[in-house]
């Protein structure tokens, strides 16, 4: 059952954008750097989900658990932040269907903040230069505050910061960490079956409703009512 939302909080990487380009781009350049095999687009696209931290450990050792030598990732980790940091949006790209789904929120009055476990000196360039980072009123990355996705703490603090009950809020998000938060939090969850969850169906996390672009919020939104539909 979806309640109509009085604020709507928007994940960035394989929600809004597809930052894999940039972000492969980085890691097989850093792997260059320290003379170790690349991985190429396909791999580090079931990597990323986690912050660019974790994303430079999986890539050291080749996949998604697991930890690498920590003299090797205390080598790697800043040559990695200084490319990303040259390359944040270099070759991301916002998917298709956000602009209109951006749009149509804005044009209903809708709370609008943006919830990301990205740091922020890679967030707020990344949604500027996209020329999206004045939709929002509250942009919260993931060193804003003490705890990040999957953990409730950056949801609840925008509710708190418009006003909202959690049950009146909902997330749109891509990966399994936006469903844990959000059902942590008490917030209605939306995903995008094109994002970044590590290769596994995002449907097996049992959000609330999936959607294939974010045009299609116009017409699942319109379908709630106050007192909700099945």
């Amino acid at each position: 059952m979806l309640i109509k939302p009085e604020m709507v909080l928007i994940d960035v990487d394989g929600t809004l954008v597809d930052s894999v380009p940039d972000l492969a781009f980085c890691v097989d350049e850093m792997m260059k750097q320290l003379g170790m095999p690349m991985h190429g687009e396909a791999k580090v696209r079931e990597w990323v989900g986690n912050g660019v931290e974790r994303l430079t450990r999986r890539a050291l050792i080749g996949q998604l658990e697991g930890e690498p030598d920590e003299a090797l990732f205390k080598k790697a980790y800043p040559i990695y932040l200084d490319l990303y940091a040259k390359n944040t949006s270099q070759r991301s790209e916002l998917y298709p269907g956000v602009i209109e789904g951006l749009d149509y929120l804005q044009s209903v009055g809708y709370k609008l903040g943006c919830v990301t476990n990205k740091a922020a000196q890679f967030t707020l360039p990344l949604l500027k230069d996209l020329g999206i980072f004045d939709r929002f009123e509250i942009v919260v990355s993931g060193d804003t505050l003490a705890k990040k996705k999957p953990d409730p703490m950056p949801l609840l603090h925008v509710a708190e910061h418009f006003g909202v009950a959690p049950a009146k809020a909902m997330m749109l998000g891509d990966s399994v960490s936006d469903v844990k938060a959000a059902r942590a939090a008490g917030f209605q969850i939306v995903c995008m079956s094109y994002g970044y969850n590590h290769g596994v169906d995002i449907r097996d996390a049992k959000p609330d409703a999936v959607l294939d672009s974010m045009a299609e919020l116009q017409s699942l939104l319109e379908m709630t009512q106050n007192q909700g539909v099945a």
